[in-house]
């Protein structure tokens, strides 16, 4: 889910901090709404505009999909009623079941051609379009020039109210879990009236929502509400009234807010209570091994470090051994986060600990200063690698560490932070293509695959604003081992290809794994069950009840 706001340990702040940027501070008890950390999405709430998780953890309950996963990641058909594929996983038909829009339309087929030609289509330019690539007829739409916006994929058949099917343009294997993330939800008749309507949808989805919830109000910058949606009879069973998320810029000011009864879930730790989180008796922890990779990036075109120069790819490698990323788990994550040796996470089918090339992610002080010598006698770098982060994510112990470690091996003047004030702000830098040196980047998997950690990061079709390649990183050799992937319907024999094009990355290292992120959060003593985290590292919002 894009790279999303993935709140990791927080500055340890002032008292007088520790008050600012919070939500509702009055009590969340009186209710059986669920009041959850947030932070402001950083577009809209269409579907296949949603790539983070500040509008992602609203859009997943209040959009339901062909599939949905139980909290350990398992596919079962949601809205589908059959995901059919013919013999070599180049054309699926799919069977809907009866299932309503909250201004009681029927979904039906069209709702989802429609919808995902809509997210295809570069007009558009929705920030999910890349998840599509595969559907016969995307390349077509990625022709701006003479497009109108309303054009279809061409792989894309209405057979029935009920029935479609879905031609590729290579084998996709993964597509049955592809098809339960966000984007490719249906969109009610009434968002294709217009590009106002379209426009407007996305600050008040409430006639399109298909899942556990039904939208209630956006306050800007403070809360987004949600009810429980009672004609919802699919897999996810609702055991409260409602969530509200709140906005909050200093994830201290909101765990303060759960020891006070005034919030009732979040999924992140400040860096003073990560050594006591467990032990604090005012809330209820969670602390258990999740799939949440943190990273960050340098643009594969920056001078001096392009992916595709031997200087380039000689000070990515210094750059990354010169980290010692075991003393950042330790000491500043206190044990929550582990050191991880490969682009995807221990929770995902065929994550390996031995890949070719994973030295360079383990930290080796004289290796790097030799790396970086050699780099020099290419061309001698003289400026400053600077690191870019969202202050209010609670990132700067994690980026002064990183910054640190890597002066302290390389030299005092080679790289320094860039704290940027919000997550919007940082985002928007991103999405714009504004970024002169290294940034913050991260992975919540959107479905249970290493294909999702790997094509949305770093695959050609995922690069320039059509996906979450943010570093626009462009191999033909990494595109055409996914592509191998998804011709095969065998796992093991995906597994090993996803293995293969990794080994490719570590090369050259167009972003650079630090750790993976436990699933680790709290709950206030007002929650009397349900709360736990799920696959994705985040709460179980529909268990959770406050009675």
């Amino acid at each position: 889910m894009k790279n999303k706001a993935l709140t990791v340990a927080a500055v340890v702040c002032a008292a007088a901090m520790m008050l600012s940027g919070c939500g509702s501070s009055s009590s969340s008890s009186d209710s059986n709404i669920i009041t959850a950390y947030n932070s402001e999405p950083q577009k809209n709430l269409i579907p296949s505009n949603t790539n983070e998780t500040g509008g992602g953890k609203p859009a997943d309950l209040l959009f339901a999909r062909l599939v949905s996963f139980d909290a350990k990641g398992n596919p079962s058909n949601e809205i589908a009623d059959s995901i059919t594929p013919n013999g070599d996983a180049t054309q699926y038909t799919i069977k809907l079941k009866d299932w309503k829009f909250a201004n009681g339309q029927t979904v039906k087929a069209e709702n989802f051609t429609k919808a995902w030609s809509y997210a295809a289509n570069a007009k558009n330019a929705m920030i999910c379009s890349s998840f599509f690539n595969t559907i016969a007829g995307y390349d077509d739409l990625q022709k701006t020039s003479g497009l109108k916006g309303t054009e279809q994929l061409s792989g894309l058949k209405v057979v029935d109210d009920k029935t479609f099917t879905v031609t590729l343009s290579q084998p996709d294997s993964v597509f049955p879990l592809k098809v339960g993330y966000t984007a490719f939800a249906p969109l009610p008749d009434s968002f294709f009236k217009s590009a106002q309507a379209a426009k407007d949808f996305g600050q008040n989805p409430k006639d399109g929502c298909t899942g556990p919830y039904v939208f209630d109000h956006w306050d800007h910058n403070k809360e987004i509400g949600m009810l429980k949606n009672a004609s919802y009879t699919g897999n996810r069973k609702v055991q409260n009234d409602g969530v509200t998320f709140k906005v909050y810029t200093s994830d201290v000011a909101a765990y303060s807010d759960i020891q006070a009864g005034n919030l009732d879930v979040m999924e992140s730790i400040p860096a003073a209570q990560t050594k006591t989180f467990e032990k604090d008796s005012k809330v209820q922890a969670y602390n258990k091994a999740g799939s949440t990779i943190q990273t960050f990036t340098i643009p594969a075109s920056l001078e001096h470090f392009q992916t595709n120069t031997e200087e380039g790819q000689l000070r990515r490698q210094a750059i990354s051994m010169a980290i010692d990323r075991s003393a950042i788990t330790d000491k500043v994550l206190s044990g929550t986060g582990t050191p991880t040796l490969d682009f995807t996470s221990p929770m995902t089918p065929g994550y390996s600990k031995s890949l070719k090339g994973n030295e360079v992610l383990k930290y080796n002080k004289a290796k790097a200063k030799e790396l970086w010598k050699k780099a020099d006698a290419i061309s001698k770098f003289t400026g400053k690698l600077t690191f870019s982060y969202n202050a209010d994510g609670g990132h700067e112990p994690i980026y002064k560490a990183v910054v640190n470690s890597i002066n302290n091996t390389l030299g005092s003047e080679v790289a320094a932070t860039n704290p940027m004030p919000t997550f919007n702000e940082f985002r928007d830098a991103v999405t714009n293509r504004k970024m002169t040196g290294a940034f913050r980047t991260g992975w919540q998997p959107d479905y249970p695959s290493a294909e999702n950690y790997l094509f949305q990061i770093f695959d050609s079709k995922a690069a320039d604003g059509n996906g979450s390649n943010d570093g626009d990183y462009k191999n033909p050799e990494f595109d055409a081992m996914l592509d191998k992937a998804y011709a095969t319907t065998d796992a093991d024999a995906a597994n090993k290809l996803y293995q293969q094009s990794e080994e490719l990355l570590l090369k050259e290292l167009p972003a650079f794994p630090l750790y993976n992120e436990n699933a680790r959060g709290v709950a206030s003593k007002n929650v009397k069950s349900g709360f736990a985290m799920n696959w994705q590292n985040l709460p179980t919002y529909e268990k959770m009840t406050k009675k």
